[in-house]
């Protein structure tokens, strides 16, 4: 970096927020920073509430005058000076966007581009007939006419009379336009004759009656080939005669031998009908389920809502049409509906005697939806129940037909019907929302156009397959497009944002992230550091907290903090590139980066009891395959494989929720995903230990979690101070009324909404963040009140209260699996996932004895740097030992290495997973060719 200017830095002067202990730093710009170090050594401190805080306070100084009033209430970081900030986007592992319309397609923005393509070049089917919806427009029927016909062909070009009837009037507006002919349309089509009706001479006694029984003549033309003047005149009559005809006009040819025979005739219509419907033309608002537009009219946009379902509509698909199939129009009160819904099928060559699952789509979707015209289908016999709900037997009738699941009316596409018309590719826009990214990739890579719909779509298919591939880049190939986002983990969520800023573009900008690693293989760790070696590229600042081997060795510079957590962090150990990095002798990430520390594989690892397992036989949920799995008893089992393979299918959904229901009193479900599941009888509770918030309001927070604050509250109590004024523990909550601030509740900050920006979160004026009234604050132990005790960690903690034997055996626990650095009082909402799983497992490494627990966590190394992945792996020791049951979900490669058992899930994501590639202790999974563990496990067992 000796080349740089010092323009060419981002300089921080005296960074002091949270426990960082003052110190400078340089970090080069347009560079791939990484900033690790142990849990809690101020990592996130530096990234997010130092550097990313600071641009956002910038930011929000650029901004109009009602967001500027909010800048004296918003903490300016803790730092002296800093200089060469970028416009800051941080990107972290919260969830995305909780609208139930939120889908992993409009949160990348490849929707907005799917509407715009379908709506330039999609083309309307008609679901009765599978044909394409064309629309005819003067040049058109000039150059069918011109082509069509032979050289020298005379025709006359006319459209059809207005509904009124014929008398004076109307003949002489006719006339007034220059119209001075008719056809009789009844003679035209029953004697295939032309009949001309000359207004100009009274009219024939059997002339029609009505205008609308006749065409007007609007020209007579000769076809010329390769006469451009004849092609002119041609489109200039027809678009004057769609114009009068209200959208359609005739050609008629007459014989060559007789003028007064009709040879053929031509139809034209501007309008989109074809086999008795009408179509909408396409519009980018018409394929968006956000918008009243294009929303399905029954489910509003959602995908699901309650209403008629076909499995209820028909149980018995085995069954024909004649035979019964359709069960709401059994019985004699509706024969008339069901007489009338086979004559339709007939009309339409519906075959009425074949059994209902066997006919095809099309017919289907006309059985329900009916023809746009007379018949209304199986949905208009329900409105017609709905209408006259007032007759107690029509209610009835519609209710036993009523459920809830996949809207039926758009089978879960969210869209209106029209929109669903059009198709790019054979495929509506409702498909493509079901296809995973990488099935998606290949349908557009493979897509086959006109040349006219490439050149038209050129732009719009280039941003589709970019952003695609950049979702394929950071491994999430297995993630359909229709996916809600509420249903995202963190790290998926993480990346899919880190995908979306990629496919922005913006250049200059610094990013700021939290772990983007999370969640992944080691497999496909390398093209997620691909991604950030582009984003890099594009001339942004990439910072990233990461403890991932294999992103560090990638980075331009690391810094490095500790040496330990909490008071005793802080520090800057290291700044540098990773070469200089390895030979610190203070650098506890170099010595483990290079080698030098590791984490011991086992001596000895616990042999399974094959007789005591856990025996799940046909699990068969989304991708996996009717897989049959032993999971062991009183060992550690580890699951893992590529992302998407199944992992949280398998252990989550089904051997998770399998076991609270036999173990638990749970209510049946109607379908379980698996043929058989057999518990052993010594399993006496489950327990899932995942990322989810140890609570979603900030008054929850880890010393209200493990139970020992209620320990505390009783402490306050019982001084002298709480006596005297008869102050019970619930006083001293913040849960309830009494000692707590009135202004926020408890809450120790205000929301202000801040409209189309991110609400903004602000200290209370009233009792300035603390949570309680001066009554509570006035109540000292030790000199400290209840305020100042929750803003200790929990390693102070443990050393004030060290004369409570009770309270220190709570919270000892928390300083075990390395969270001694946490403030009693922290919100549970500014936890990360990874920390607040770990104050889970704290609470369960106070299991008592003889009481045989079945423990699933979800990747526990979330957020842990190598020292703590140390501590973590002894805290399953501990649960192993003390005979319970370890089930963990996991990627991290030192975690697998000391399991006693690993089933591998793969061999890729999606529909190509679901399968158990390797089975066995990780020395048997390195001799399995075809398993992506394997192969990365191979080298760290070879160097233990």
């Amino acid at each position: 970096m000796a080349h740089l200017s010092p323009r060419d830095y981002i300089t921080i002067r005296g960074a002091r927020q949270h426990n960082l202990k003052g110190f400078d730093l340089a970090l080069p710009k347009r560079r791939l920073v990484v900033v690790t170090g142990p849990s809690g050594s101020g990592k996130s401190s530096l990234a997010f509430d130092t550097i990313f805080a600071e641009g956002q306070r910038r930011y929000m100084e650029s901004l109009s005058s009602y967001a500027r009033q909010f800048l004296e209430r918003m903490d300016k970081p803790d730092v002296d000076f800093i200089n060469g900030l970028a416009p800051a986007i941080a990107i972290e592992q919260r969830g995305l966007s909780k609208n139930p319309r939120s889908t992993v397609a409009t949160q990348t923005e490849i929707y907005d581009h799917l509407r715009l393509l379908y709506a330039q070049i999609g083309k309307i089917i008609s679901p009765i007939s599978g044909r394409e919806v064309t629309q005819d427009t003067p040049r058109s029927v000039a150059n069918t006419l011109q082509n069509s016909l032979p050289d020298g062909t005379r025709f006359y070009l006319t459209f059809p009379a207005p509904s009124i009837g014929i008398n004076s009037l109307f003949i002489d507006v006719l006339k007034e336009k220059g119209f001075h002919r008719l056809i009789d349309r009844s003679v035209l089509y029953e004697e295939e004759k032309i009949r001309l009706i000359d207004l100009n001479e009274p009219l024939p006694d059997d002339a029609p009656k009505y205008l609308c029984s006749s065409l007007v003549l609007f020209d007579r033309l000769v076809v010329r080939k390769g006469d451009d003047k004849t092609t002119s005149r041609v489109a200039d009559s027809a678009e004057l005669a769609f114009r009068e005809g209200n959208g359609d006009c005739f050609a008629l040819i007459p014989s060559a031998e007789s003028r007064d025979v009709l040879e053929s005739r031509l139809t034209f219509c501007q309008r989109l009908e074809l086999d008795g419907m009408e179509f909408a033309k396409p519009h980018p608002k018409m394929f968006s389920f956000t918008s009243p537009l294009g929303a399905c009219r029954s489910c509003n946009g959602h995908g699901s809502s309650k209403g008629v379902t076909e499995a209820l509509a028909v149980p018995k698909p085995k069954l024909s049409l004649s035979e019964g199939a359709l069960k709401p129009l059994e019985g004699s009160s509706w024969s008339s509906f069901k007489d009338e819904m086979l004559q339709f099928a007939k009309k339409m060559r519906i075959n009425t005697e074949v059994p209902y699952e066997d006919l095809s789509k099309a017919h289907r979707h006309v059985l329900w939806h009916g023809d746009g015209a007379r018949y209304k289908g199986l949905f208009g016999f329900f409105q017609h129940l709905e209408r006259f709900s007032r007759t107690k037997k029509n209610r009835m009738h519609r209710a036993r037909f009523i459920g809830f699941g996949k809207c039926f009316q758009c089978n879960g596409a969210r869209l209106c019907e029209d929109a669903l018309y059009v198709q790019v590719g054979g495929k509506h826009i409702g498909e493509v929302g079901e296809m995973t990214i990488q099935e998606a990739k290949d349908f557009f890579d493979h897509l086959e156009l006109s040349r006219y719909d490439q050149e038209a779509s050129e732009i719009l298919l280039h941003e589709i397959r970019k952003r695609l591939s950049f979702l394929i880049d950071v491994g999430l190939d297995y993630i359909t497009l229709g996916r809600l986002s509420e249903t995202l983990s963190g790290g998926e969520s993480q990346r899919i944002r880190l995908a979306t800023a990629l496919g922005s573009a913006l250049v200059g900008a610094l990013y700021v992230l939290d772990e983007p690693t999370i969640g992944l293989h080691p497999r496909d760790t390398l093209r997620l550091v691909e991604i950030l070696k582009q984003m890099r590229d594009l001339g942004n600042t990439v910072i990233v907290v990461e403890h991932d081997p294999d992103v560090i060795r990638s980075a331009d510079h690391i810094v490095d903090l500790g040496p330990e957590s909490g008071t005793l962090g802080g520090e800057l150990i290291f700044q540098g590139p990773i070469s200089e990095m390895i030979k610190h002798k203070d650098s506890r990430t170099g010595a483990y980066i290079s080698g030098n520390e590791s984490i011991p594989v086992p001596k000895k690892r616990r042999r399974p009891d094959w007789k005591r397992v856990v025996d799940i036989k046909g699990a068969n949920l989304h991708n996996l395959k009717n897989l049959n799995v032993k999971i062991p008893l009183e060992v550690i089992t580890c699951v893992t494989g590529v992302s998407g393979s199944g992992k949280s299918t398998l252990v989550k959904e089904i051997l998770y929720q399998g076991l609270r229901d036999r173990l638990e009193i749970q209510f049946p479900r109607k379908k379980v995903p698996y043929r058989s599941l057999k518990v052993h009888s010594s399993i006496n509770a489950v327990q899932i230990v995942d990322q989810s918030p140890i609570g979603r309001s900030s008054r929850s927070n880890p010393v209200t979690y493990v139970k020992a604050f209620d320990v505390i509250r009783h402490i306050f109590s019982n001084t002298p101070q709480s006596k005297l004024h008869n102050y019970q523990p619930g006083f001293f909550s913040f849960n309830i009324p009494g000692g707590r601030c009135d202004e926020c509740n408890g809450e120790g900050t205000v929301t202000v909404e801040m409209q189309f920006l991110a609400d903004l979160h602000l200290p209370c004026e009233e009792c300035n963040g603390t949570r309680y009234g001066e009554e509570v604050l006035h109540i000292l132990y030790k000199g400290k009140n209840i305020h100042d005790v929750l803003n200790m960690t929990v390693d102070q903690a443990l050393e004030f209260f060290s004369d409570h034997p009770r309270l220190c055996q709570m919270l000892h626990p928390l300083q075990t699996i390395g969270l001694g650095y946490l403030k009693l009082g922290q919100p549970a909402p500014t936890l990360s996932g990874g920390e607040a799983q770990r104050i889970k497992l704290a609470s369960c490494l106070v299991r008592p004895a003889n009481y045989h627990v079945f423990y699933v966590f979800d990747e526990p190394t979330t957020g842990l740097h190598f020292v703590d992945v140390r501590k973590l792996i002894h805290a399953f020791e501990q649960l192993a030992d003390a005979r319970h049951t370890v089930v963990i979900i996991e990627h991290n490669l030192d975690t697998l290495k000391c399991a006693d058992h690993i089933i591998d899930l793969g061999p890729e994501g999606g529909a190509k997973g679901g399968r158990i590639v390797a089975s066995g202790t990780p020395e048997q999974i390195t001799r399995i060719s075809e398993s992506h563990t394997g192969r990365f496990l191979a080298p760290l067992l070879a160097s233990d």
